[in-house]
């Protein structure tokens, strides 16, 4: 895989706005894509989330939370060091699973398949509207692709990660409107804390009603906020 720095993306900071992030961009401030999916979520899920912290208990859901952040954000964190080339495969500690789920996640996902690299941990932003940091963009089997990098507890099942496809979704439409790139296909590479990797993609007529769908996510957001 090579890099290709084809489009500049731009620098921004992010901040927190009544609890929620924030993207700071040329003096705007622009909510992020997780920030309009967790705002707008139906009430059957945030039904489900109450349901699940009851059941756990409160102590113990924020506990989960945050190991699977930190977790997330280690791995993240090393897999942005191997598209950068300086990915230190020596240095594996035994007790490092966010390492292992970066290499699971690298060798079942990345090598052979992403060709070309475009940006890693890349601000992207649809003007006026939202943004968000993409994991990778780049050229993934033959295709112009946003890549998702996921971690989970258990494995996951297609019906159970709209969010996941909606947020591809959300940083495809804020590229292809900036670039005028043709993005399109989005796709997720998630590995289990046990080590099991899936791949998941949408591409075509699917990430196109994925984008329409999130569009209409945006409207509900700000409609929240006239409010």
């Amino acid at each position: 895989m090579e890099w290709n720095n084809k489009f500049i993306y731009p620098k921004s900071t992010r901040s927190i706005i009544n609890g929620s992030r924030h993207y700071n961009l040329d003096g705007s401030n622009l909510p992020s894509v997780t920030t309009i999916l967790k705002a707008t979520q139906s009430e059957e899920d945030k039904a489900g989330i109450a349901a699940w912290k009851e059941r756990v208990g409160h102590k113990e859901a924020e506990k989960i939370k945050n190991e699977a952040s930190s977790r997330g954000s280690s791995m993240h964190s090393y897999i942005e060091q191997f598209l950068l080339g300086k990915f230190n495969l020596d240095l594996l500690d035994e007790e490092n699973n966010s390492k292992k789920m970066a290499i699971e996640i690298i060798d079942s996902g990345l090598k052979n398949k992403l060709s070309e690299i475009w940006g890693a941990e890349t601000t992207v932003y649809y003007p006026g509207k939202y943004a968000g940091t993409a994991d990778c963009i780049g050229v993934y089997e033959g295709k112009e692709t946003i890549l998702d990098f996921k971690q989970s507890n258990k494995p996951k099942k297609e019906q159970y990660i709209e969010d996941y496809f909606l947020q591809i979704a959300a940083y495809s439409l804020a590229h292809n409107t900036v670039y005028n790139s043709r993005i399109d296909q989005g796709a997720i590479l998630l590995c289990t804390v046990d080590g099991l990797f899936q791949e998941f993609k949408i591409q075509g007529n699917e990430l196109i009603n994925f984008q329409n769908k999130f569009l209409e996510r945006v409207e509900k957001f700000y409609n929240q906020l006239r409010k």
